[in-house]
């Protein structure tokens, strides 16, 4: 079950234009943790353990040359470790490229999440009338890479039982990946412009134009929406009064952990795991119910 899906799309683009935004604008790292946490519990909701674990594996070893790399090419910091090539690597060199790993995996975590939840016709709903050309190329873009690769599977599936890719010579490999990749490139291009004379027939972004849509904005939304504009004030508050303020340069500075302080940063973990909460509440309600049958 995808529950938070299930919310009105407004909803769901004012979240994760809200986490998101918090994610890369600060590097506050308990911030960062919570965003982290928040949208790998999401996405191992959305994604079969096999897709986790592979996505896990990968981007750790992204995250680690991130944090390996930036003390190389960065020499700030007051704590100096070692010495390489007559270069200074420094302790919050270390920890800063940490936390630019971080924030990174966290903002693509939740940017794979919003392409399975934020699907094109949730975002054709919320900006076809206000910039209907804009937001039909958008979502068509979006639409692009999960296509795009599932459409080279199906190339390559095709060309095996053609009896293509028998030999293991490197040469006749790149030649058929360059055939696939052509062929693939071919496929989207006819597929973007059947999709637009589509859309252009049934006379959309034309003035006047009436619109039918399923999705409707209840009390479950009123709700969850009063949720995050209220913790949204609240963090907004924070980042006014500084108590998020945090720097690893030339020294990492100390965490303001009063009881304020402490306060915020439960409601921005609430905030980060709100759609974690929201499936386990679902799938927990829905096994109660069959459990009833």
């Amino acid at each position: 079950m995808k529950s938070f899906s299930s919310f009105h799309p407004t909803i769901l683009f004012l979240y994760y234009l809200l986490v998101i935004f918090i994610s890369m604008f600060t590097m506050n790292p308990v911030i960062l943790g919570c965003s982290l946490v928040g949208s790998i519990l999401f996405f191992s909701m959305m994604n079969s353990p096999r897709a986790i674990l592979k996505d896990i594996i990968y981007y750790f070893l992204v995250f680690i040359l991130i944090a390996i790399t930036n003390p190389i090419f960065s020499h700030n910091g007051e704590t100096v470790l070692f010495f390489l090539n007559d270069k200074p690597v420094t302790v919050e060199a270390i920890i800063y490229g940490i936390a630019i790993g971080t924030m990174l995996i966290a903002v693509i975590f939740w940017s794979k999440s919003y392409s399975q939840v934020m699907t094109s016709d949730k975002f054709v709903y919320l900006f076809g009338r206000a910039i209907p050309k804009l937001s039909l190329v958008l979502s068509m873009a979006l639409r692009f890479i999960p296509m795009f690769k599932e459409q080279i599977k199906k190339v390559n599936q095709v060309q095996k039982t053609l009896g293509l890719y028998s030999s293991d010579s490197i040469t006749d490999r790149v030649l058929s990946g360059i055939r696939v990749l052509n062929s693939v490139l071919t496929w989207s291009l006819e597929n973007a412009i059947n999709q637009a004379d589509s859309m252009k027939s049934r006379g959309y972004g034309l003035k006047g134009r009436t619109n039918f849509s399923l999705f409707k904005f209840d009390k479950r939304d009123m709700t969850i929406l009063i949720a995050i504009i209220l913790i949204s004030v609240i963090v907004v508050l924070g980042f006014a009064f500084n108590i998020f303020e945090f720097y690893y340069y030339p020294a990492i500075s100390i965490l303001k952990l009063s009881r304020v302080g402490i306060l915020e940063y439960i409601f921005i973990f609430i905030l980060m795991i709100l759609p974690f909460i929201i499936e386990v509440k679902e799938n927990i309600h829905w096994k109660l119910l069959r459990s009833k049958i």
